[in-house]
């Protein structure tokens, strides 16, 4: 059994509320160079959660932290054009994405849970990833928000399809 120490949270940077089939996202890895998706959960609008790659398997999701992480990814993110919008996703999604990441830390207890962004190096060595350090913006929330309220998202982050 891979041992796993992180569970990282990822978003398709897609438009909010559209699904995007598995197929679809295993095609853009592939072209990547990825041998299939990189993802271990796909978590789409409606709720409905794919399944990408065997959790024994380890992820093509984030560089350098795949060996020993599972890679869940929400579908959408993306509010107008080209621009990520934070944190904004269907109720039926924040709702799979608390099911599956309580899953995940039952079964993973000592995985810490992060967003793909929170695994930026920590540039001016403050100890923190701050926003001017981060690579990418995914998955558009503070993950370590998230989870201290309780894996709620606020309002503000709710997609309203």
């Amino acid at each position: 059994m891979r041992e796993i120490n992180l569970i990282v949270i990822h978003c398709t940077a897609t438009k909010n509320g559209v699904s995007v089939p598995v197929q679809t996202i295993a095609r853009w890895h592939k072209s990547r160079g990825f041998k299939a998706i990189g993802y271990h959960y796909i978590i789409q609008p409606d709720g409905h959660v794919d399944v990408g790659r065997d959790e024994e398997t380890p992820g093509a999701h984030a560089k350098g932290f795949n060996a020993h992480s599972i890679g869940v990814c929400l579908v959408g993110g993306l509010g107008g054009p080209d621009k990520l919008n934070p944190g904004l996703y269907t109720e039926a999604a924040w709702e799979s994405l608390r099911i599956v990441a309580q899953d995940l830390m039952d079964r993973y207890p000592e995985a810490r849970v992060v967003g793909h962004r929170d695994l930026s190096p920590d540039l001016d060595g403050d100890g923190e990833v701050e926003p001017h350090e981060w690579l990418k913006l995914c998955p558009a929330f503070e993950v370590r928000d998230w989870l201290a309220n309780f894996m709620q998202p606020t309002e503000d982050q709710v997609f309203h399809v």
